[in-house]
């Protein structure tokens, strides 16, 4: 999946709480769900898509499966980002350059 589709998988606020959640560690489905105020099935989407854009890892363990971030991709985000910046020790901040 491409740089235009973890992006698109980023855009939407539940699936960034949900790479927030899973900072930690790893996940059940349905404790993912619990923090969340939609049907299993749209958090189960959410995921799905998650998932797409390599931007989490998921593992059966029995009856359950346990999600996780998966960390390079997201590494090769921010380095795209930072390489936006022309240096790195130069940080865009609201549309202006910050000297770190």
């Amino acid at each position: 999946m491409g740089l235009q589709d973890t992006l698109r998988a980023l855009a939407d606020p539940t699936r960034r709480e949900i790479l927030n959640l899973l900072k930690p560690g790893r996940m059940s489905a349905g404790e993912i769900a619990e923090h969340f105020p939609v049907s299993g099935a749209s958090i189960s989407r959410h995921l799905s898509v998650l998932k797409e854009a390599d931007l989490i890892r998921d593992q059966r363990e029995g009856k359950y499966i346990f999600y996780e971030l998966n960390v390079s991709v997201l590494e090769e985000i921010m380095l795209w980002i930072t390489d936006l910046t022309g240096e790195s020790g130069r940080v865009m901040v609201l549309g202006s350059v910050k000297e770190e």
